[in-house]
């Protein structure tokens, strides 16, 4: 059996001397979805969590390409035959660490959705007049604070990795640790999205909420303030726990924040699913590779 079929055509994959002409197509089905979500990360600096699901489910895809790529006998023998221990230390701790990553990230949606809940509820309710609902606001504030440390903590922590370059090694092992790089890509945007652009001043973020003042429906300032719906959130928040607000506009910026919370809702329940699903795929592709290891 000829061990170097597994090799590829693509440029930035390092080859062995005894290449064939002709890639298996599998290796072909992932460099191909690889090149696509680097794309699709690189097209924008930020993503609207429609994105962000489409990437998830990009990375889904890639890592079920990566999982029937494993399971074929020639590429097992290429991992035991061509790579060293070191470099299948390597792929076991990248999952590890993409799998911490999702945690995070799991945990920031789980916190970031029962505080929305909470809030739904009692804006719905309209109980306890304006003094309450500002408390209740400023909770609100104080766990997204507490979010917001954390994913900051986690994007700093990727950030030293990111400057790690990817070694020399058989293409096989070069398209997972590109598939690891592409997904801290994915949920590092994600991570992004969830803490929402900082405010950096008083008057930048009164900018913002002027513009949700004068506008009914909030959904339509999406485009127009932000592409990212935290930060709508965000702002209608501050909106109301501000001193500044005036009572006139009290149930303006109410019904604004009631809008953003219902629009971000809906959107978490299913970024939710997509990265749960993310997330079991990962731990498929760490078993693959410790079977193959153990072997």
């Amino acid at each position: 059996m000829d061990t170097s079929a597994l090799n590829q055509k693509n440029s930035h994959h390092v080859r062995s001397n005894s290449l064939p002409s002709k890639p298996h197509p599998f290796i072909d089905q992932v460099d191909e979805q690889l090149c696509r979500l680097k794309e699709a990360s690189e097209a924008t600096s930020s993503a609207s969590s429609s994105e962000l699901c489409h990437k998830l489910n990009g990375l889904q895809d890639l890592h079920d390409s990566i999982d029937r790529l494993l399971r074929l006998p020639l590429t097992q023998h290429v991992l035991v035959e061509e790579s060293d221990k070191k470099s299948f230390n390597d792929l076991l701790e990248g999952c590890i660490r993409l799998l911490d990553l999702c945690d995070i990230a799991k945990d920031a949606l789980l916190q970031t959705k029962e505080c929305v809940h909470e809030l739904e509820s009692v804006l719905r309710r309209r109980r306890g007049g304006e003094m309450f609902i500002a408390s209740e606001v400023q909770r609100c504030l104080i766990s997204r604070k507490l979010i917001k440390k954390t994913i900051y903590k986690a994007l700093k922590a990727i950030e030293s990795k990111s400057c790690q370059k990817i070694q020399a090694t058989p293409a096989i092992v070069s398209s997972l640790k590109q598939a690891e790089v592409v997904g801290y890509n994915v949920v590092e945007s994600l991570l992004s999205f969830l803490a929402g652009p900082k405010l950096p001043s008083n008057s930048s973020r009164w900018s913002l909420v002027g513009k949700l003042v004068q506008s009914k429906r909030v959904a339509c300032e999406v485009e127009e303030t932000s592409r990212n719906e935290v930060a709508l959130v965000d702002a209608a928040l501050h909106s109301i726990a501000s001193q500044k607000t005036k009572k006139s506009d009290f149930l303006v910026h109410v019904d604004n924040l009631q809008s953003s919370l219902k629009i971000f809702g809906s959107n978490i329940k299913e970024l939710e699913g997509d990265l749960e699903a993310l997330y079991r795929r990962l731990i498929k592709i760490r078993v693959s590779l410790l079977n193959i290891y153990n072997h």
